[in-house]
């Protein structure tokens, strides 16, 4: 069983940056598929961004150029490194690990506003 705790959430103005991370506990992510998802109010959940155990990387359009995702098996931690903020990017951000069986986060609110 993987628990997923994502943090580094909060309020940014415009053009400003935040760095989100997913640590898990009770298994290693070494070997997990892992992304990154974003809800906004009213919209569905989509992908931002996923890597794979062996570090490949993949993006939405709408973030390319200003995100980045990274991880450090290590520290069994999932980073979003996310630049060039704008409004449009204010959604609850959310880990997943792994493609068949998934894994979950419970969430980290992202608010960018002037």
């Amino acid at each position: 069983q993987v628990q997923l705790v994502e943090s580094g959430g909060g309020l940014v103005q415009p053009g400003g940056s935040l760095r989100l991370s997913c640590a898990a506990s009770g298994s290693t992510l070494r070997f997990f598929v892992m992304g990154w998802y974003r809800q906004a109010p009213g919209k569905e959940r989509e992908l931002v961004a996923a890597i794979t155990s062996a570090g490949s990387t993949s993006y939405a359009d709408f973030v390319k150029g200003r995100f980045t995702i990274s991880r450090d098996n290590a520290k069994n931690t999932v980073f979003l490194q996310m630049n060039s903020l704008k409004t449009e990017d204010t959604a609850v951000y959310y880990c997943k690990a792994g493609t068949v069986m998934e894994y979950w986060g419970r969430g980290t609110l992202v608010t960018v506003s002037s």
